[in-house]
């Protein structure tokens, strides 16, 4: 027999030893009795001697192609989790920055006071701006939270760039010009003002609710989903301090003296409009949702598990053969792609129409399923009349401080006296809108850590196959503690009204801080169980709806606060003219009337 026949199939090769016992080592061994080929390998080549292969020993194998490929598999998979995970925190960390920009109207106390000063606004048209532009963030919430759950965070995020960039630039023209004609001036009318804050107002939410809605996403079915909502909303309230300390301490004018006096207005217009229009353009290609296509799988799945998936024509999949999709495809413009020196055959070319085939198959059935699940979680939740009330315990809620926050400059001057020292840092404006800020980011960073760490979970249909973990043995409900919060934000109010601070307005502080605390708790808890509750998958229109309450309130309470000025500084000033001082009421506009007579009598204008 031919050498080259008898290595043919050798299932193992002897190697005697001194004590002729036969023994078969351990590299010697070839299970399939011919080295494993790959393709294209001659395996006719004849060797020269007994103990010589059959193949060259540089030859690959398919054993060794295999590992090859499984390692090169493993590490495309260990570089795409870590692509993703790396985008997931670099979305993370641009939401946290966009928010950071975003509450730029919280620093609305900062000039308000110069409105009345510089351009002669009565407290009511400063309100009506404020008013303007809260209902301008509020009203549009659910469409911008249907544009970030259809079209991504990226679109909202430019779109409130844009926004920004208009109404602060508008604002800042409006300023310069000076007062309006309605009061002697030769300036833009008043309601090129309030034209200029309403962009301003849908780029406040928008821009926010876009990183919120990121976060929500990215990290809400994690086991720390309250923190990673609460750093977002609590940035979004430590951006009014930031920026007001840089329009009273880096952006201000010159007295006459050369010491610092009054924010420059229009300069810190330009400031505000120009680095969010940044932040918006930036935020377009940095907030990504990763993973969107597992959560909407997982959400029908738990949605079938419940029992409150009903069967839709809609819904069902269509059995629908991708090689029918394009039965007289030509093949002729893929037949020109060169392999090497062999072009693709025509069976080759038909299997590539056929993947590209389903392979569109699969983006639209995709993009259908998200659809029909995104319509199905807002029907549910507008039809659980729980939210309702939810609603209305948050319309309640930021009515009041909203009221209060824009209106910060005006209540500490009711507390003193006529002609006391209002230079004290204790009774600036800016210093309580920083201790507003300051307060507000402390609990909502504190009130999204204690639910993660003593809030019940609602485990979702893929828990239920895991090991039990332990739980912690005190509980505490994002209930109760939303309870708890509002209480603090009452106790805050409360005090005011009671007229114990009455010329003490360096205590005033104490209120501040309380109705920050509570306010600032109330917007990272309410989202919070949002997304608990009601889900992920659908969390910008959701919440988007639960957040367009607080324009009412802010109009209600707004409105109320400005007629009750208005009408106690008339009332004030009538009593001291030699009008009757009867009835408890003339008492309270007695307190009123001295330090808001500056803004309504000719003394501000001069």
């Amino acid at each position: 027999m031919p050498p080259s026949r008898s290595h043919s199939r050798p299932s193992s090769r002897r190697s005697i030893h001194s004590n002729s016992s036969p023994n078969i080592g351990k590299l010697d061994y070839q299970p399939g009795g011919r080295p494993l080929l790959a393709p294209g390998t001659p395996t006719n080549r004849t060797p020269t001697s007994p103990h010589q292969h059959s193949s060259h020993p540089s030859s690959p194998s398919y054993a060794g192609s295999f590992f090859s490929d499984v390692a090169e598999g493993i590490a495309t998979q260990q570089r795409r989790s870590f692509h993703r995970q790396a985008l997931r925190y670099l979305s993370f960390v641009w939401a946290l920055i966009n928010c950071l920009g975003a509450g730029s109207i919280t620093a609305y106390s900062l000039y308000a006071p110069l409105f009345q000063r510089r351009l002669h606004y009565s407290q009511l048209q400063v309100n009506g701006v404020s008013i303007t532009a809260e209902l301008a963030m509020y009203l549009p919430v659910p469409l911008f939270g249907l544009l970030c759950d259809r079209f991504g965070p990226g679109v909202p995020s430019l779109l409130a760039g844009v926004f920004f960039g208009v109404g602060y630039l508008l604002a800042g023209m409006t300023y310069s010009s000076g007062p309006p004609p309605s009061v002697g001036g030769d300036g833009r009318p008043y309601w090129w003002m309030v034209l200029a804050f309403i962009p301003i107002g849908c780029g406040t939410s928008c821009m926010y609710l876009s990183a919120v809605t990121t976060c929500a996403k990215n990290f809400g079915r994690g086991k720390h989903k309250g923190l990673a909502l609460a750093l977002p909303i609590a940035a979004f309230g430590l951006s009014g301090m930031w920026e007001s300390q840089v329009g009273s301490q880096l952006l201000y004018e010159r007295n006459g003296d050369g010491r610092k006096g009054d924010v420059d207005v229009y300069r810190f217009f330009l400031f505000l409009g120009c680095f969010l229009f940044a932040a918006g353009v930036v935020g377009f290609f940095a907030l990504r949702i990763v993973g969107e296509d597992e959560l909407i799988d997982d959400a029908v799945d738990e949605l079938e598990a419940s029992g409150l998936l009903d069967e839709s024509d809609f819904y069902q999949p269509h059995n629908r053969d991708v090689t029918s999709c394009h039965p007289n495809v030509d093949p002729t413009g893929y037949g020109t792609l060169p392999t090497g020196e062999r072009r693709l055959s025509d069976s080759e070319i038909n299997d590539l129409h056929q993947k590209a085939s389903a392979h569109r198959s699969d983006l639209a059935e995709t993009a259908r399923k998200k659809t029909w699940l995104l319509n199905e979680e807002t029907r549910r939740f507008l039809s659980d009349h729980t939210m309702w009330w939810l609603a209305a315990g948050f319309f309640l809620v930021t009515g009041p401080g909203e009221a209060f926050i824009n209106n910060l400059g005006t209540l500490i001057g009711t507390l003193s006296p006529p002609g006391a020292n209002l230079d004290n840092p204790l009774t600036s404006p800016a210093t309580h809108v920083s201790i507003v800020a300051l307060t507000s980011t402390l609990a909502r960073i504190l009130t999204g850590t204690l639910t993660d760490l003593l809030a019940p979970s609602s485990p979702t249909q893929k828990d239920q196959d895991r090991p039990e973990t332990p739980r912690p043995r005190f509980y505490l409900s994002r209930i109760t503690l939303l309870l708890l919060t509002t209480l603090l934000m009452s106790l805050g109010l409360v005090l005011l009204a009671t007229g114990a601070l009455q010329n003490h307005a360096n205590l005033f502080p104490l209120v501040s801080a309380t109705v920050g605390a509570g306010y600032g708790a109330v917007f990272a808890l309410t989202p919070i169980i949002v997304s608990v509750v009601w889900g992920v998958e659908n969390f910008g229109t959701n919440w988007g709806v639960v957040a367009t309450v607080p324009a009412l309130g802010a109009t209600v309470w707004g409105l109320g606060y400005s007629a009750v000025y208005e009408w106690a500084a008339g009332r004030g000033k009538g009593a001291e003219d030699g009008g009757s001082q009867d009835g408890p009421l003339i008492k309270i506009s007695s307190k009123l009337a001295p330090a808001a007579r500056p803004s309504l009598d000719q003394e501000w204008r001069g």
